[in-house]
């Protein structure tokens, strides 16, 4: 497809969008197969829900542009997906591959949240101002999920810090003091 102008453009990118939530769905129902953490399995049933609700505001945002979405494959969704998967396969400790799991999933928020930034700019530098709230509530769905992440892989690090030997434990280059 021919990118030729600036609605060609932001139907593109919109079509992406829309690719890559649907990747990253099916993504989170595998990583909630794997999920060991009952906090981190809640947020990940908490976001699927969203992200039915984000895929529902795309159609929308394609139905007031009067488009349907072009047949294209995200492949930074692909990629991203594919990353997290292999780093599932590859942790056998229950509380690592949560740590996994939780950082690909924060991996995943901020790609949607360079998305839907910039796609709001092009909405509303074409006038859809409605279309562009649409995608506001999305954007404010990814900053909340992604804080919550950031917060949950804070707390994964303090108790893996236990399994770490030396100096770097204590979160420093230089060790600890004695008493």
């Amino acid at each position: 497809m021919a990118i030729t102008d600036a609605k060609t453009k932001l139907i593109y990118e919109l079509s992406d969008i829309y690719d890559a939530e649907r990747q990253f769905l099916q993504g989170m129902r595998q990583a909630l197969a794997q999920a060991d953490s009952q906090e981190l399995r809640a947020g990940i049933q908490e976001h699927m829900s969203q992200t039915g609700q984000q895929i529902g505001n795309l159609e929308q945002v394609f139905s007031l542009m009067g488009e349907t979405p072009l047949q294209i494959s995200c492949d930074s969704a692909r990629g991203l997906v594919a990353e997290a998967q292999k780093g599932m396969e590859e942790t056998q400790d229950n509380t690592l591959r949560d740590g996994m799991i939780a950082g690909g999933l924060c991996k995943v928020e901020h790609y949607e949240i360079a998305s839907y930034r910039a796609l709001i700019v092009g909405l509303e530098q074409m006038g859809l101002e409605d279309a562009a709230q649409l995608l506001r509530q999305n954007l404010q769905q990814e900053e909340e999920t992604a804080g919550k992440l950031e917060d949950l892989i804070q707390g994964m690090a303090r108790q893996l810090s236990g399994d770490v030997q030396g100096p770097m434990a204590h979160g420093t280059d230089t060790p600890p003091p004695t008493i």
